[in-house]
């Protein structure tokens, strides 16, 4: 079964999150980096936070005005094979960093499906959906950070 590179271009969502203090803070702890600038009244975020910082901070109210979008390609294409049996595995993570992330900041994030294939070998099928997500400054529309995100599935032959 090929893979369905239709989604390839297709929005994932748009969000805005609040960057605050005391989820960087955690954050840090959680991964066990003691440095005290993540403990500061105006912390930078550790440089994995991106990944999570959805988690924290996405407020109802920061959502208004925000076009809607209704399911999740990426998800959708996973689902599909998933309904056959196989693995989902979170495949590779990324970070570029274009401007440091930090507290107070609110990010406006809009992510795209930016690739869909397959690799074989002899036992098994891997599909491989990458979404990138361009999360910018809300008060100045400059990029702060965009994430890279590989989600597989795989089936055996």
């Amino acid at each position: 079964m090929a893979v369905d590179t239709s989604v390839i271009g297709k929005p994932t969502g748009h969000w805005r999150v609040a960057v605050e203090r005391a989820p960087i803070a955690n954050f840090a702890k959680a991964v066990i980096d003691d440095r005290p600038e993540y403990q500061s009244p105006e912390p930078e975020a550790p440089p994995t936070y991106s990944f999570v910082m959805q988690h924290w901070g996405q407020y109802p109210e920061l959502q208004e005005g925000l076009a809607k979008i209704e399911g999740n390609p990426m998800f959708e294409v996973i689902g599909g094979l998933m309904a056959n049996g196989g693995l989902v595995l979170h495949g590779e993570q990324e970070f570029e960093y274009h401007k440091p992330l930090k507290a107070g900041q609110v990010l406006r994030g809009d992510g795209v499906v930016t690739d869909a294939y397959e690799k074989e070998t002899g036992s098994a099928v891997m599909t491989f959906v990458v979404s990138e997500t361009v999360w910018t400054d809300e008060t100045t529309g400059d990029p702060v950070v965009t994430t890279k995100f590989n989600l597989i599935h795989r089936r055996t032959k």
